[in-house]
């Protein structure tokens, strides 16, 4: 039985993308391993997104190149194998060949053409998106016992500084119902949390013809899961958080109170040149209005510092912004051109020091928003997911902690069991973790 070894690099979206190439792999005969030189076949899921995700993805593929055997196969897959594919050819000559976003699902056949014909193959068509039910394969990534759920993929937003719709191509929704079994089976195999991803959530079912599509996705999601479960919903865009969407994240345990919605700036010119939405008002209802009707919800944000052409006064409107609205959770990129890009064809005035000093000015800021903000905290008692132990210390993650972004709630003790719900009394605080005690070995409340 011929071996394989995957390594998934970027996003959960491209997690659950390398999910369901080991289940197709595996259903074409292909046992895993865990390491790469036990295994024929050798596929590195790579992210293209920006500058850094690149180097992680050449640095992982020129390491296993320099380690390949003549009898074993090198594959790039994934976003930066779609957007760039001859280039990854001619700078790594070990790989056998090279599968796009869109043909991810012909991995076994590309395997045995390569074998056949005994020379390297690229397949980056612009196929339709596939969607995993239509090879049979899980929407799913599972990691203990949270998962990842996809419920789109691709984009069809024309953001000026970002690449992904030139990867993915538009947005296209799994069906609902497609959605629910996925959920369904997760739930049987006792996962917990369930993370809904798509590269925008909120505008997910309008291509199928829904108007409030999320909305009504979380209201058939409830009905098939647990009251202690947890629903988080990750990447809202602004301007699309509908009343009814809040009043559905309102009037539900499963659903957390947590709120990703990445602003990106918050300077109404600066973001017309974005090309992303520049009414900040109206973010600024949108935000009261969920502070309002959720308690206790946690928001998160994402922004760029040094987009093109950003002056010292949308810059401190940026940063005002930040502790006008004192986010929970932030996180900060500096600017870099993507090639492909409207922004790219920008004249980058940004000096990379002034970037740099900006990131560092955001974050000072935001630290010390987050500090405040967590020893609110103090005194509450939240249901914790346990997922790990370490000495005397237990680690896990509260409602206000997405997997793999957010901060961890510590727990100065070791437990016996981990990877299940506890109740936990919260009595610290740092900057960006929570420090608690163990007051109850099950939770079956919401947040």
């Amino acid at each position: 039985m011929p071996r394989f070894y995957l390594t998934s690099l970027g996003c959960p979206k491209n997690t659950v993308d390398a999910n369901g190439i080991a289940f197709l792999l595996q259903r074409a005969g292909y046992r895993p391993v865990a390491y790469a030189e036990q295994a024929d076949v050798i596929i590195v899921n790579t992210c293209g997104f920006i500058a850094d995700a690149r180097r992680e993805s050449l640095e992982t593929l020129q390491s296993l190149a320099a380690e390949l055997r003549e009898d074993q196969q090198l594959i790039a897959a994934g976003c930066w194998a779609q957007r760039d594919p001859e280039r990854l050819m001619s700078w790594i000559p070990e790989l056998a060949g090279v599968l796009g976003t869109r043909s991810w699902a012909t991995l076994p056949e590309l395997l045995g053409q390569i074998k056949a014909r005994r020379q390297r193959l690229v397949l980056t068509e612009k196929h339709a998106m596939i969607l995993p039910e239509s090879v049979g394969a899980p929407g799913y990534a599972i990691a203990g016992r949270s998962a990842f759920l996809k419920i789109a993929d691709g984009c069809s937003r024309r953001c000026a500084f970002c690449a992904i719709p030139l990867i993915k191509g538009d947005m296209v929704s799994r069906s609902i119902d497609a959605i629910v079994k996925d959920a369904q089976r997760l739930r049987d195999k006792q996962v917990l949390e369930l993370n809904l991803i798509a590269q925008d959530s909120t505008t997910y079912g309008r291509d199928l013809g829904y108007a409030d599509g999320l909305a009504e996705l979380l209201e058939r999601l409830v009905a098939v899961l647990p009251e202690s479960s947890w629903l988080r919903v990750l990447y809202m865009f602004p301007g699309q958080i509908t009343s009814r969407l809040i009043e559905v994240m309102a009037s539900h345990p499963q659903v957390l109170p947590y709120v990703d919605l990445p602003l990106q700036h918050a300077h109404p010119d600066v973001l017309r040149r974005m090309n992303r939405p520049s009414d900040i008002q109206e973010v600024r209802q949108t935000l009261a209005e969920l502070r309002s009707r959720i308690p206790h919800v946690c928001l998160r944000t994402t922004l760029i510092a040094g987009f093109p052409g950003e002056t010292e006064v949308e810059f401190q409107a940026l940063l005002d912004f930040i502790q006008e609205q004192r986010f929970d959770r932030l996180g900060v990129f500096t600017y870099s051109h993507e090639e492909g890009t409207p922004a790219a064809r920008y004249e980058d005035d940004i000096p990379e020091d002034t970037k740099a000093a900006r990131l560092d000015a955001l974050m000072m800021t935001q630290q010390a928003i987050s500090l405040e903000r967590n020893r609110e905290q103090i005194g509450r008692t939240l249901p914790v997911l346990l997922e790990g132990t370490d000495a005397n210390l237990t680690v896990g993650r509260s409602y206000r902690d997405a997997p793999e972004i957010d901060g961890l709630v510590l727990i100065e003790q070791r437990v016996a069991k981990v990877n299940r719900m506890a109740m936990v009394k919260i009595t610290n605080a740092l900057e960006y973790d929570l420090i608690g005690e163990l007051v109850g070995e099950t939770a079956d409340v919401a947040p």
